[in-house]
């Protein structure tokens, strides 16, 4: 058994390891942070942590290097302050992306972050909504890997829509469209793309009956909503009667908020696995559900050496 349990937060969303902590019962460990005027960054924990069971709650979104840098020197700092066990909950693993090599001469990112964190100093890993599950892999420390598709079903069940279809925007994300018409009794379609370059794709064809149809296109990660929207674009011209989109992280860099504004999608649904920014405020179609209960509950399954294979169901 692990000594008590201390759950801290870095810079990067503060508020959901607010929530977190409340919803626990307790408040967040302090900890200096700050940057040096020439960027680097600076870690104190101003807490004791011997023996503890420590969680650290850093989601690596932007700026990523810099909230990932952040992040290896806390683990660092809590190793070698003699904590018993630490935890690093990533609700976004950044660079999760860049998982395979789909080209000659490119590196595996998402494995070479692993092992950083891995040499940093956590003992086990706390994430949700992988981009790919073998990332899983890349780690040779334990991996709890969560999936928003509770909190994002609940909601759907509330909007009460009729003739709904799961629509997966690629091949990949065919297993978590499909466990999302299961759970909601939908129907499931499939888009069949081709990337053409970074954050640019063609639709080539959609599998499955979507006319006269409310739509609701589930995806991981929307970054810049390129392909988003020619998704859109493609299904209401198959018919579609609404269409409303859900992703796990909403990452929404460049033009992505006036892409979403200026488009026929009724709503974007995404958590709060990464803080909002100024510009996510200024989208009225974006609609934030919190992740802050499910990732509590894990913690304090984890800490009380509890199953958290419930918590894994889409």
């Amino acid at each position: 058994m692990y000594g008590p349990i201390k759950v801290f937060g870095g810079r990067a969303h503060p508020e959901l390891t607010d929530e977190i902590c409340a919803t626990l019962g307790g408040e967040p460990g302090h900890i200096t942070l700050y940057s040096f005027s020439d960027g680097e960054s600076y870690v104190q924990i101003l807490d004791n942590v011997r023996g503890a069971d420590v969680f650290v709650i850093q989601p690596t979104s932007p700026p990523v290097n810099d909230n990932l840098m952040e992040l290896l020197i806390m683990l660092d700092a809590f190793k070698r302050s003699s904590a018993s066990r630490v935890t690093a909950v990533l609700p976004y693993y950044g660079y999760a992306r860049q998982d395979r090599k789909d080209k000659p001469r490119v590196p595996i990112t998402s494995k070479l972050v692993a092992d950083l964190i891995t040499a940093a100093g956590a003992d086990r890993v706390l994430t949700l909504d992988l981009h790919a599950s073998q990332i899983q892999g890349f780690f040779n420390i334990p991996v709890d890997h969560l999936f928003a598709a509770p909190v994002i079903v609940r909601y759907l069940r509330e909007l009460e829509l009729d003739d709904l279809v799961i629509v997966s925007p690629d091949a990949g994300g065919v297993e978590r469209a499909r466990a999302y018409a299961k759970r909601l009794g939908a129907g499931l379609a499939i888009i069949d793309k081709r990337r053409i370059a970074a954050n640019q794709t063609e639709v080539m064809n959609i599998i499955g009956e979507v006319a006269g149809k409310n739509v609701f296109v589930v995806d991981d990660i929307i970054d810049t909503a390129g392909t988003l929207i020619h998704s859109v674009e493609a299904l209401f011209a198959q018919g579609a009667k609404s269409i409303s989109a859900s992703a796990t992280h909403a990452v929404l860099s460049g033009p992505a908020v006036t892409r979403i504004n200026s488009s026929r999608l009724d709503r974007v649904v995404a958590t709060n696995s990464m803080p909002m920014t100024d510009k996510m405020q200024d989208c009225p179609k974006l609609k934030t559900l919190s992740i802050g209960g499910l990732l509590a509950e894990a913690i304090k399954r984890i800490h009380n050496e509890d199953s958290v294979s419930s918590l894994f169901e889409m």
